[in-house]
């Protein structure tokens, strides 16, 4: 933003030096072309004069004599003829033969108005012809030419040019400078701004400063210390609450558990199923609060991982995964489905992800599979190696879940209805989704062909240690 803010302020200063130098240029030309012509028109008013008391007196050696010393003093030419066109004065190398000469003398000779010079520039290096015939009225007695150099206007052209160079060059300076400390002070808050985001994404507290910049930006910064110290606050209330429900729940339900398995042999037949309906309900709920407090966990995980800290020690997912594919063996016996070992490569894959919540990931995948596929299912296992992330998936073929169904399928307390669906807290893949996501990976439910339900969880790859 600071570039292309620089780039609109300085094309914006060196388009208002620009429109102001350029006037400038032309009208310093076109006041140094005009003290040339006024300063010569004056030179050939005199030889005009003394040309008129030549040809009145019939002599011209005054008329010469003035012109030789003009000549030598200027160096530029001066050349005098009569109404005939006979030449009575020719100095400083110019005659009245040249073509140039002969044409401005016709066209003075038949009171024609001279052709005023171009307008100067530091270049310009021809001379310029000052023609003036001599005589009043309609009766012409001669025509006055005159060769000016322009060497000395253009010199002095070309230095107040270079003044109004290095004026522009000063004032642009200025300008680019302005410009720097103008960008600097409104784009200095939004850095600080984009730090302190940053800082707060990663589970830090950020004060950024609110005395700087315009008055907006000041008022957003406020805000943004507001709400900085408020998430802060929040991360620091999840993170005690995962520990207290940890300590204060957990006891009073083991408590509850004892003493309910304690009334098992006091409860006679009439109220049997009163207690194990109770005993169902304890249950549940441990298994609810079991689950609340890992998806707590796995959110402080995810907290404390954006903080920047360590992530734990890698692990290898081939040997994660054939491990709990053994453990649910029996379990898919039981249920009637089929649980094909994982295939995939001999060597270790090591991904970023701490043994524990990738086998709890893959215990709620193969759960969900077991229990939700049917009798006579199969379920297939394995893995993918990518350039920098390796993908682990759960198929089965069972009767699968619709397109709704899997784009809830991850939020909290979501439960796949139908008859005979066991009943469970519905934060299982809520958990698995959210360990995935705090190791900066994806967990993904697609639809099995031809039939059934493919879960893919993609983990970026760990660095691999050399031999």
């Amino acid at each position: 933003m600071r570039t292309r803010l620089l780039v609109v302020l300085v094309a914006l200063a060196l388009t208002v030096v620009a429109a102001f130098a350029i006037p400038l240029f032309g009208s310093t030309a076109a006041q140094r072309t005009q003290q040339l012509v006024i300063a010569r028109n004056a030179d050939v008013d005199r030889f005009v004069v003394l040309a008129q008391q030549a040809v009145d007196a019939g002599d011209t050696t005054a008329l010469a004599v003035d012109a030789e010393r003009y000549s030598s003093l200027y160096g530029e030419a001066v050349v005098v003829v009569d109404a005939r066109g006979v030449p009575l004065v020719e100095t400083g190398g110019m005659t009245a033969a040249e073509p140039v000469v002969r044409s401005l003398v016709e066209a003075a000779l038949r009171n024609q108005p001279a052709k005023g010079p171009e307008q100067l520039s530091p270049w310009s290096a021809d001379p310029v012809h000052f023609a003036r015939p001599v005589g009043t009225g309609t009766r012409v007695a001669g025509v006055v030419v005159l060769r000016a150099s322009v060497t000395t206007a253009a010199a002095d052209v070309a230095a107040r040019w270079s003044a109004i160079v290095a004026g522009a060059v000063l004032v642009a300076a200025v300008f680019v400078l302005l410009a720097v400390l103008l960008a600097r002070w409104m784009v200095r808050p939004l850095h600080e701004l984009e730090t302190g985001v940053q800082a707060v994404t990663e589970g830090h507290r950020a004060q950024v400063p609110d005395r700087a910049g315009p008055r907006e930006l000041r008022s957003l910064a406020t805000s943004f210390n507001r709400m900085s110290d408020a998430v802060v606050e929040a991360s620091e209330q999840q993170r005690r609450l995962v520990a207290d429900a940890s300590h204060q729940l957990r006891n009073p339900m083991a408590a509850l558990r004892l003493r309910v398995d304690s009334l098992a042999a006091q409860v006679d037949g009439d109220g049997q199923r009163a207690y194990r309906a109770t005993v169902a309900e304890v249950e549940r709920l441990e298994s609810l609060l079991d689950g609340l407090l890992a998806l707590a966990l796995a959110e402080s995980t995810a907290t404390r991982l954006a903080a920047g800290e360590s992530g734990d020690e890698p692990c290898d997912l081939p040997a994660v995964l054939a491990e709990r594919v053994d453990a649910w063996r029996p379990s898919a016996e039981d249920a009637g489905v089929a649980l094909a070992a994982a295939e995939g490569h001999d060597e270790p894959v090591p991904v970023r992800c701490e043994e524990s919540e990738l086998a709890q990931v893959l215990d709620v995948l193969l759960d969900n599979a077991v229990h939700y596929a049917g009798r006579g299912a199969t379920i297939a296992t394995g893995y993918e190696i990518g350039d920098t992330t390796a993908t682990l998936f759960v198929s089965d073929n069972g009767p699968g879940l619709s397109t709704e169904d899997r784009e809830r399928a991850t939020e909290r307390f979501w439960r796949a209805g139908g008859d005979g669906a066991p009943r469970g807290t519905g934060l299982g893949l809520a958990i698995a989704s959210q360990h995935v996501l705090a190791r900066g990976g994806k967990l993904e439910l697609r639809e099995a062909k031809p039939h059934g339900l493919e879960v893919r969880v993609e983990l970026p790859l760990a660095a691999r240690e050399k031999a």
